[in-house]
């Protein structure tokens, strides 16, 4: 099976030296390697000097979408991975999940179990975020349980379901896999395949206040092309997030956002209501 592997870069010359050691530490090494330099202003682009096999390209700074979609667009073959320049792979993890796909040849999108590490401490997963592998749209609606580094999937759902959304500054991953799941089957491969690691400069993770912000852009969007199921499942976390995004609103005087997430709140718990009726 022909694999390519994409890895979005910014500013992180040493710690992509580091994804990439684990990526050629992999007992199946993927077949294309492709690097996308989002704008960086260090040493990034040495890089193709010590990985000569990898193809590198830059563009100025877009965002961590628009550098995955680039990368996507120059991969040749029909699956498809992705590594953050942060993060590493487990020595099995590609070989791991080609001979699932092989042996599962109906799903097209697999993820994996993950090691967390904190300031070079592994750390205990929170609650929240740890992998059942059931449903995967039901398991991603609060929060996302998937991290791009641990996913392959067939080219066909990013041609059925689109790229990244680079409107998004963060939660990209969440919004794409919501749009997959909405539709299709993925499966968790219940390994811990690799490793994400925390504590370091430059997380969008830790860059934005009210990350519901962004996840609620997700969920209104897909509302519409949701079964009857779905929706009451999309509308009563989103009944959560606009409470909670008002309460955060409120506790920074941020007053006209409070206002704004009070009055979608109050729409749609009379539109629920309106359904209950019916």
């Amino acid at each position: 099976m022909e694999v390519s592997l994409v890895i979005p870069s910014y500013n992180r010359y040493e710690l992509l030296k580091r994804a990439l050691e684990s990526v050629f530490s992999q007992s199946t090494l993927p077949t294309q390697i492709i690097v996308v330099d989002d704008g960086s202003s260090d040493a990034t682009a040495a890089i193709q000097k010590d990985f000569p096999s990898v193809e590198y390209y830059y563009q100025e700074n877009s965002g961590v979408s628009s550098a995955r979609n680039l990368g996507i667009l120059h991969a040749k073959y029909k699956w498809i991975t992705f590594l953050d320049s942060d993060d590493t792979w487990h020595d099995e993890k590609l070989q791991t999940q080609i001979a699932f796909h092989k042996n599962n040849p109906d799903i097209l999108m697999s993820y994996t179990d993950e090691v967390w590490i904190r300031n070079d401490k592994q750390v205990k997963i929170p609650k929240k975020f740890r992998k059942i592998g059931v449903n995967a749209f039901v398991e991603n609606l609060s929060y996302c349980n998937i991290a791009p580094s641990s996913v392959c999937l067939h080219r066909s759902l990013l041609e059925k379901y689109a790229l990244f959304d680079t409107s998004l500054e963060v939660c990209e991953d969440y919004d794409l896999w919501l749009r997959i799941a909405l539709h299709e089957k993925i499966a968790l491969i219940d390994k811990q395949l690799i490793t994400k690691y925390a504590g370091h400069e430059n997380q969008l993770s830790f860059k934005h206040w009210g990350m519901d912000r962004f996840r609620v852009q997700t969920l209104e969007k897909i509302l519409e092309d949701a079964s009857q199921r779905q929706k009451r499942q999309i509308s009563e976390e989103l009944i959560k997030k606009y409470r909670l995004l008002s309460l955060g609103a409120l506790k920074y005087d941020k007053i006209q956002v409070y206002d704004f997430y009070q009055e979608k709140l109050n729409i749609l718990l009379k539109k629920e209501a309106k359904a209950d009726e019916l």
